[in-house]
């Protein structure tokens, strides 16, 4: 069995909707390996994959390797992938499973000025967005993570739109419904429930997500292009 760094929270048919879209996106990555598996979902709201078969050992290292994996212990020093979980003022929590919950404290951030709020706000990260730390006594937020925020505010075009508890599925039929299919790039997959609306000049990020919010139950944040 291996544990997925990426949740499924929602419930009723949502949570089937996404539980069905998850085995796809499984038999997309190891179909053609020989092997079997069962999706499952563990108390603290983690995807779990249970494995069979003589290829379920390679199996198990490519959905790691594609969604970040849930592990027992930490080392210092290694990097590993949590969600996030809370904010306060003294910096942002990730939940890295199992009860353990892992402080990123401002300054270890890695991300400008500001409040972890306003930090947050600013680089457009939903609660649950998987996120990659290194462990030790002052856990930090790891490089790619923080170049992954910050080159979304760099790239061409005109920002992101960033959503939760929705599918990629969800989100793209979101965005057709309300008459925007030609103002958005691509819908990148951040995780199960959390994705990213690439916009291209010309589309304004804050009035796309003013016209998809009523659509969707989903915390949505904008990313602005510098």
């Amino acid at each position: 069995m291996v544990v997925l760094a990426t949740k499924c929270y929602v419930s009723g048919d949502a949570r089937d909707r996404a539980l069905d879209s998850f085995d796809s996106l499984v038999r997309n990555d190891v179909g053609e390996l020989e092997v079997g598996w069962t999706v499952d979902v563990r108390d603290d709201d983690f995807v779990s994959v249970d494995l069979s078969g003589e290829d379920a050992t390679v199996a198990a290292n490519v959905l790691a390797e594609t969604w970040g994996e849930i592990t027992d212990e930490f080392e210092d020093g290694e990097t590993y992938v949590g969600t996030l979980d809370s904010w306060d003022d003294d910096g942002w929590v990730l939940d890295a499973g199992d009860g353990r919950h892992v402080r990123i404290g401002t300054d270890e951030l890695g991300l400008g000025t500001g409040s972890p709020a306003q930090i947050r706000d600013r680089f457009g990260v939903v609660q649950h967005t998987p996120l990659r730390f290194v462990a030790g006594d002052t856990p930090r937020l790891a490089d790619a993570t923080r170049d992954q925020l910050y080159d979304w505010t760099r790239e061409e075009g005109a920002g992101r739109v960033n959503v939760n508890s929705a599918t990629r599925g969800q989100v793209r039929a979101t965005v057709n419904r309300a008459g925007h299919a030609k103002d958005i790039v691509t819908v990148e997959r951040l995780g199960l429930l959390e994705q990213s609306i690439v916009c291209p000049e010309g589309t304004d990020p804050p009035g796309l997500l003013a016209s998809i919010g009523s659509y969707l139950r989903s915390e949505l944040k904008c990313v602005l292009t510098s």
